[in-house]
């Protein structure tokens, strides 16, 4: 009973802490509509591509060679491609360079001399592309066609065509995260790790205010009030969050799936983790020191977790080190649950933000105890 009226005392007190309040709602709002408008093109998968057009000039003397490039122009066509054959009166890198054609092409006996447009590289890839499919696939029939003609009709009977070996799928197809969805999701989690620092005031604040004296002489367990104050504070700051989740949900239309068990038993728990943080250093680290400790831990675990941007790990020292970051993992189970629906993703991330609050917890009890709250 005494634990439930600590916690109704700590909420009503900080309830009234208008400006811890609104920074906890208002900050990562903010936020997110500021990085979700100005990243937008970031996050879309939509790309409008002008029509592709190659320009070519045979100079081959091979029959088979010049057969094979004029079935592969004629395929190239019926995708769409334009193609266009050069002249001698017509100099084709000049009308590429003029922004004329997305390539020009000279077929040789020896090979394809391929110049590209520069000013349009997404086009010039694919075009680039198709030229080297085209060549890896006639330097594959020539091989096979030499040794064993046999073989080679086979190949061509059979259809043999690059990339018709793998099927690709997704789980849920074209669900992906626009840049609302990603800092409505990354700036709910980096708020939650913000719970640290009001929490690092749990007992400061009462020993800087110099009531732990009258506190402690009450007729209240020390067990009591360091529970209620744990609760207390992390009701508080994961309602916080709660606000924060659903005026991204309903206000920006954000996607936040359908696993809403999943995504707040997450957050709750990183918010957990956080006020055992703020507990645990507001022990180690004398007033404002713990403060000012805790601002650079956050940021630096916002930076590399991708709470500003999205962080590549493909490999390098950043891989490591984002895997110490809570929003990190918690932000990675998220897209799972979210857009890949796999709810399950959640229980090592919910396992792991216990483990640690259990750690850190034990330790500010024990050092409690050790200073009588001091």
């Amino acid at each position: 009973m005494n634990i439930i009226h600590i916690i109704r005392k700590e909420l009503l007190t900080e309830l009234r802490d208008f400006k811890t309040f609104i920074f906890m709602i208002a900050f990562p709002i903010v936020l997110m509509l500021i990085l979700g408008s100005a990243l937008t093109n970031a996050f879309s998968s939509d790309y409008e591509m002008d029509s592709l057009s190659l320009m070519y000039t045979d100079h081959t003397s091979e029959e088979q060679l010049s057969a094979s490039w004029s079935g592969f122009m004629d395929a190239l066509e019926q995708e769409g491609v334009a193609i266009t054959l050069a002249t001698k009166e017509i100099d084709g890198q000049k009308l590429m360079q003029e922004d004329q054609h997305t390539a020009y092409a000279e077929l040789t006996n020896d090979g394809i001399l391929y110049f590209g447009n520069p000013t349009n590289s997404i086009e010039n890839n694919i075009v680039q592309g198709m030229l080297t499919s085209f060549v890896d696939q006639y330097n594959l029939f020539s091989a096979v066609g030499k040794s064993d003609p046999a073989a080679l009709e086979q190949i061509i009977e059979a259809k043999y065509a690059y990339g018709s070996f793998i099927q690709e799928a997704s789980l849920i197809p074209d669900k992906q995260p626009s840049s609302i969805d990603y800092y409505a999701i990354t700036m709910s989690t980096m708020i939650a790790l913000y719970s640290a620092l009001s929490a690092s005031y749990l007992i400061r604040g009462e020993v800087s205010r110099r009531t732990y004296i009258r506190l402690y002489a009450s007729p209240v367990s020390k067990k009591a009030i360091f529970t209620g104050k744990i609760l207390s504070s992390t009701l508080i700051n994961f309602l916080c969050v709660a606000v924060v989740v659903l005026f991204s949900k309903y206000v920006f239309q954000a996607d936040w799936g359908s696993s809403y068990t999943a995504v707040f038993g997450l957050l709750f728990t990183e918010v957990l983790l956080a006020v055992s943080l703020g507990l645990a250093c507001s022990y180690l680290f004398k007033d404002g020191a713990s403060h000012a400790i805790l601002v650079i831990i956050i940021q630096i675990a916002s930076f590399v977790g991708g709470a500003y941007a999205p962080i590549h790990t493909e490999n390098g020292l950043l891989s490591y080190i984002v895997h110490f970051s809570p929003i990190y993992w918690s932000n990675q189970a998220l897209m799972q649950v979210i857009f890949a629906g796999n709810a399950a993703a959640v229980i090592p991330v919910i396992a792991l933000n216990v483990g640690i609050s259990a750690l850190l917890l034990v330790f500010s009890a024990a050092f409690m105890h050790k200073t009588g709250g001091e």
